[in-house]
């Protein structure tokens, strides 16, 4: 039987990866024409996605990316936005320097 879940029952669910890694807390969910568009994540501190996110307090993460709803959110890994390392750029311009 399929269970239906209220938008205010999703708020303070804890929000982990397809990976298995916590990421956050949902916030708020961003209603376009009464359909979810997005959901408002808060990174929680605990996750070390902080360092991944340059700091930032939380994302918003497209509808399409939510991959299970329950006692907890999952989402795919792919939402997660990866910050660039120093180590990759400098990498890529010795390749560059090469050709």
């Amino acid at each position: 039987m399929l269970k239906i879940k209220r938008m205010s029952d999703v708020i303070g669910l804890r929000v982990y990866t397809d990976s298995g890694d916590l990421f956050g807390v949902v916030e708020e969910l961003n209603l376009i024409d009464n359909k979810i568009d997005g959901w408002r994540i808060v990174v929680s501190r605990d996750s070390g996605m902080i360092e991944i996110l340059g700091g930032a307090r939380g994302i918003i993460v497209p509808h399409q990316f939510i991959k299970a709803i329950g006692d907890v959110v999952i989402i795919n890994k792919n939402a997660v936005p990866v910050q660039r390392g120093e180590e990759d750029m400098d990498f890529e311009a010795d390749d560059a320097e090469e050709m």
